[in-house]
């Protein structure tokens, strides 16, 4: 395969990644994978919760397209597909778990409108620590958190966390 072509292929599996994450996120997480995905809702005790499993599960077709592509002579499109799932992989590690969960040290304030953007509707996505109720599924695209509040407010604030009174 040639390299726009290929590249092409990557860039639309990176976009199209948002639309899984979003369904994946809003449908299984929030629905039958919860028992996985309540860890994430809570304190984190240690380096690790429950829930990363779910970064291994997601990862597992990444790594059997770029095999695929790349050792055992399929389709040249599956390596480019499986390096645009591992490139978003790779940036929601680095938006989710590193500058908005802190899960590891930095000192990047976010500063620019999208970040912002991204960070708060985050954050409105965690005020409600249930598995109903939550707002704001995907995570590169943000709905405006006025209307995640709206919305909270709208549900009448069901399954959100007390304030901390520490």
């Amino acid at each position: 395969m040639s390299l726009l072509p290929g590249i092409s292929l990557f860039a639309l599996t990176v976009a199209a990644m948002e639309g899984f994450a979003y369904a994946m996120h809003r449908w299984v997480m929030h629905g039958p994978g919860w028992f996985l995905h309540a860890s994430h809702h809570r304190p984190r005790t240690g380096a690790f919760e429950l829930n990363d499993l779910y970064a291994v599960i997601f990862a597992l077709p990444s790594i059997l397209l770029l095999a695929g592509g790349v050792r055992w002579g399929w389709w040249p499109g599956c390596t480019w597909i499986g390096a645009g799932i591992a490139a978003y992989g790779a940036i929601y590690f680095g938006f989710h778990d590193w500058i908005v969960h802190k899960r590891l040290p930095h000192r990047h304030v976010a500063r620019s409108t999208y970040m912002k953007r991204i960070v708060q509707a985050h954050r409105l996505h965690h005020v409600v620590e249930t598995k109903a109720g939550t707002v704001s599924f995907g995570f590169l695209v943000a709905p405006k958190p006025e209307a995640l509040k709206a919305e909270l407010k709208r549900r009448e604030r069901a399954g959100m966390r007390a304030p901390d009174r520490g």
